[in-house]
């Protein structure tokens, strides 16, 4: 019996080693102040079907399922540098100057990738933008491929957002 017990033991123990070592969720949060209306920001980065309009990373935003800024739009993004990402609206709230949505297929380095970005006032003539990320690496496993590892996602969505929010903040400041 305490054979059994042990060998129970020992395969408990390695299972919950294996568990540790596999992905876990991430999250990268960047914000930006911007010295301009939050309408007028929002306006410029309200598009679902316009993120090439103010990130420099983005060469063609084309919406390919659904109607624009609603919920389940599915939109392709087709990156300067090669490669694509296939995102979905998961929520839109115009009043609220807030959305959600999340990776369907792409290139990033990322897996169960879902975003939230919003814009608030925070005075009469500034704003503040903040894009949140939650994802996990896009290789899951206990031993993750070279540039498929945590720190390689989170570098990924750190420079996604920290570019486009340059951006916007950029156009919204210059009009």
């Amino acid at each position: 019996m305490k054979k059994i017990t042990a060998i129970a033991c020992a395969a408990l123990l390695l299972v919950s080693g294996t568990s540790f070592a596999a992905a876990h969720l991430l999250r990268v949060t960047k914000t930006v102040v911007i010295d301009a209306p939050a309408a007028k920001v929002w306006n410029e980065a309200k598009d679902f079907g316009g993120l090439n309009n103010w990130h420099p990373a983005v060469a063609t935003d084309q919406i390919v399922a659904g109607t624009n800024n609603e919920a389940g739009a599915v939109r392709l993004l087709t990156l300067k540098g090669g490669g694509t990402i296939k995102e979905q609206l998961t929520y839109f709230n115009a009043a609220g100057r807030k959305f959600r949505y999340k990776i369907v297929e792409g290139v990033l380095p990322v897996s169960d990738y879902s975003s939230t970005f919003v814009v608030r006032s925070i005075a009469k003539n500034k704003s503040r933008v903040t894009w949140v990320g939650r994802f996990k690496r896009k290789d899951t496993s206990a031993h993750p491929a070279a540039k498929e590892d945590d720190k390689s996602a989170i570098d990924a969505v750190s420079g996604v957002y920290e570019s486009g929010l340059d951006n916007l903040k950029k156009i919204a400041e210059a009009k």
